[in-house]
């Protein structure tokens, strides 16, 4: 049997208590993800997200949260540009040669071409950089977590931790029982040896989850059923549950073509329905920030 997460009781909750973080991810990345987020988050239909530093709509999103300075913000560290005709890249002074560069000088399209090209001194250099723009610009960062989940490989995973923890904000880490963490590419053999590095960390208080959720990029299907569905599954303990919502803009519709599903992720979690659901489950939303000011204390 799986012991009870130990942050549960350090942010006031029994073992057996269901807490979600319903977290935004690739806010900044375009405009319609920075006006969802500031809708979702006036309803009470997220309770936190993290910015994409390198991308355009970053300023937007550091103006949105120094008039809203409540918003629990973190930095969604980032060492890939996915999109075919909108890109971008690194934020430190990396040079052109950088393994962090693809040959046209942006970051490179899958998280592959990264780990075999990027050094750990680039990498640890640029996560760092992205989160103190993002210091510096405003945002009281609650939390760092992965684009792509790139810079959660074993080859930078320290660079990610130490990066956060030396500025004592949590990392998006899970456990290794944790519900969903094959959502991160992590199949049996990996966990393992995964195992035994999480449960010393886990013991020298930095924070885990036990369940990594996310909502669909495949149809635009009935989200709410399937957020429903999804939500009903949640264990006890923490979890860190995944959206990419999105207004219907003419830019995100030329940005992704998975724009429908952005935009059906934005709607569920803008209903009522999801949030008396949830209440009915006695499901406990929480944000980064009780995580970042428990693990402060």
């Amino acid at each position: 049997m799986t012991k009870p997460n130990p942050l549960l009781k350090k942010l006031g909750y029994s073992d057996t208590d269901r807490l979600v973080i319903i977290h935004t991810d690739d806010i900044g990345m375009c405009h319609a993800s920075v006006q969802a987020f500031k809708d979702l988050w006036s309803v009470g239909g997220v309770t936190s997200g993290a910015v994409m530093t390198p991308c355009a709509w970053f300023p937007a999103v550091a103006k949105m949260c120094r008039e809203n300075p409540e918003m629990d913000m973190g930095v969604h560290a980032t060492l890939n540009a996915e999109w075919e005709s909108y890109r971008w890249g690194p934020v430190s002074d990396v040079g052109a040669d950088s393994g962090l560069r693809d040959e046209a000088g942006y970051f490179h399209d899958d998280p592959d071409n990264t780990s075999k090209q990027a050094s750990v001194e680039d990498v640890e250099k640029e996560v760092n950089v992205q989160i103190e723009m993002a210091l510096k610009a405003g945002i009281d960062v609650t939390h760092v977590d992965s684009h792509m989940g790139t810079i959660m490989n074993p080859k930078y995973i320290q660079s990610y931790i130490q990066a956060a923890t030396k500025r004592l904000l949590p990392n998006f880490l899970p456990r290794p029982t944790a519900v969903g963490i094959d959502l991160m590419g992590v199949d049996d053999e990996e966990r393992i040896k995964y195992a035994p590095v999480m449960e010393v960390m886990e013991s020298m208080g930095i924070p885990m989850m036990d369940g990594v959720l996310a909502m669909p990029l495949e149809h635009a299907d009935d989200h709410i059923g399937v957020a429903k569905k999804t939500l009903g599954e949640v264990p006890m303990g923490i979890t860190h549950f995944i959206l990419h919502p999105s207004i219907d803009t003419p830019e995100l519709r030329n940005i992704c073509p998975d724009w429908q599903a952005r935009v059906a992720n934005y709607s569920a979690f803008m209903s009522d329905e999801l949030k008396k659901f949830m209440e009915s489950e006695n499901i406990k939303l929480i944000g980064y920030r009780q995580i970042r000011n428990a693990m402060r204390s």
